[in-house]
């Protein structure tokens, strides 16, 4: 499966955690860690939030190619 988003290395990058993003977020740390290896994708809303709480644009965490 091609990987569609970058979340684990922005999360990296921003010395952030799969379970600080839960928290953020209001889910499960399963859920982010399932959206980190790419099992799962969050919908566009939460893409969004995302965006918002690490402070980056979208396209840094989806892979358009």
């Amino acid at each position: 499966m091609e990987e569609l988003n970058q979340l684990k290395l922005v999360l990296v990058k921003n010395k952030k955690t799969n379970k600080w993003l839960a928290e953020q977020l209001g889910v499960n740390q399963t859920t982010v860690s399932k959206w980190c290896t790419n099992t799962t994708q969050p919908d566009l809303a939460t893409l969004k939030r995302i965006s918002e709480l690490l402070n980056v644009n979208v396209s840094e965490i989806i892979n358009f190619d």
